[in-house]
């Protein structure tokens, strides 16, 4: 079933994915803090580590038949994130939320984790969203994840 998003969505789910992935390392002890600032979205201090980090949030949504689509980390993305971390004394990490299907799923993981799974090219670099890469993620130890089953209850039904 193809869901017809509104105009706004990818504001919308950017939104989201940064309010998400704060309320989920505030929920477990990271102090932490939501930032407008170039390259990073959340700023936080990793209570297990004491490390600080700048956070760069990447949200996606996916179509049916979309949900295996890897999320593009454009060139332009690593130069923010360093240049905003170099200012705030903190380490890089990329958190990508991609809400596919029935399922929102969220990884967090060093910029330097993700160079070294996937080099960057002048182009960029991506996240890739197999389950084969899934499964690749679930046993690499620098990748922390959480997700998301989504079930409707009740909903509206399409009027097309």
């Amino acid at each position: 079933m193809e869901i017809k998003k509104s105009t706004r969505h990818s504001k919308i789910a950017g939104d989201f994915g940064e309010i998400l992935v704060l309320y989920w390392l505030s929920k477990y002890g990271f102090e932490c803090a939501k930032v407008d600032h170039t390259g990073i979205d959340i700023i936080a201090r990793n209570p297990h580590t004491n490390e600080v980090m700048g956070i760069s949030v990447k949200s996606r949504t996916r179509n049916e038949g979309a949900e295996k689509d890897f999320v593009s980390l454009p060139a332009d993305n690593f130069d923010k994130i360093d240049a905003a971390c170099a200012a705030f004394g903190c380490r890089p990490f990329f958190a990508i939320v991609v809400d596919a299907g029935d399922i929102i799923r969220v990884f967090i993981t060093s910029v330097e984790n993700v160079l070294k799974l996937y080099p960057r090219t002048p182009a960029g670099s991506g996240w890739r969203m197999s389950p084969a890469h899934l499964e690749k993620y679930a046993g690499d130890s620098e990748i922390m994840m959480f997700e998301f089953q989504t079930k409707h209850g009740r909903w509206w039904k399409s009027t097309d």
